[in-house]
């Protein structure tokens, strides 16, 4: 009744829904491991915001001698930092959303008391603000400004096999970047740059309502269980359902023969 399945075109039917019950299982169990990534990523934010903010100077104690890896280690970490900001140096971030509304970053660096410089991602301002200005509606305060935020590194393009995210020109002065990149900023600033920039919560003296500060990061787990459980699900039904369809071809086939028999006889009949 099921000889059939040892045919060759059978064989490799076989081995087709063995190939994708097994890929399936590995699409589960890697949005399983994402959601491992995020849980502990979670845990690293929630970690870093829950301590007291602290001078930008203790976090980073090497200042711009800092490297990546210190500013990594530190990622979301409250700190504080008073100075005065370098206005003819802000730049926009393009393609910033507040709430679903698209529009720019405002980046600004801020010059400490020992010459050293950090960029102050100062919050979210619309697209109606170009990149040739005004700006005078979210000029910042003048004079000396203290600023508490959360310590981020600097953001760095993305590739992602032949796809890549835009690139900044590596030359010239720009007034709009495609990300936060504190090297590419650091290159038209005359100041030393720490590595890494500081999205701001507060301010004294206050910014009045532009720009609006960056929201806090999500930290739900996202729907990795959700598609993990989908992928194991479609693995368990292609198991349970493949083997009732050969199961219902061979009782169909044999169905066919034994017509074709009895077909056969009562031929045979007639004509005897």
């Amino acid at each position: 009744m099921y000889r059939f399945l040892l045919k060759p075109r059978w064989i490799l039917s076989h081995i087709f829904v063995l190939v994708v019950v097994g890929m399936m299982i590995n699409f589960g169990f890697w949005q399983l491991n994402r959601l491992d990534e995020r849980k502990a990523s979670n845990a690293v934010v929630t970690n870093a915001m829950k301590q007291q903010p602290q001078p930008l100077s203790t976090v980073l104690p090497a200042g711009t001698a800092a490297t990546t890896e210190q500013v990594k280690a530190a990622d979301y970490q409250p700190v504080y930092v008073t100075g005065r900001y370098l206005v003819e140096a802000q730049v926009l971030v393009t393609n910033r959303t507040n709430n679903g509304a698209p529009g720019f970053w405002v980046v600004t660096p801020l010059v400490q008391a020992d010459g050293s410089a950090v960029a102050i991602n100062r919050g979210w301002v619309p697209y109606s603000y170009t990149a040739d200005g005004p700006w005078d509606d979210f000029a910042p305060p003048p004079g000396t400004v203290t600023v508490q935020g959360l310590l981020r590194q600097s953001q760095v393009r993305e590739t992602n096999g032949l796809v890549s995210s835009p690139k900044d020109p590596e030359a010239g002065t720009l007034r709009v970047l495609t990300r936060l990149d504190v090297g590419r900023l650091a290159q038209q600033v005359e100041e030393r740059m720490i590595p890494g920039y500081i999205s701001l919560r507060d301010q004294e003296p206050q910014q009045i309502d532009l720009p609006v500060p960056v929201p806090l990061p999500e930290l739900s787990q996202g729907p990795h269980l959700g598609y993990a459980l989908q992928w194991f699900a479609f693995s368990l039904l292609t198991v349970i359902v493949y083997p009732l369809l050969l199961r219902r071809y061979a009782k169909r086939k044999q169905m066919d023969g034994d017509d074709a028999e009895v077909l056969e006889a009562s031929d045979g009949a007639q004509l005897a």
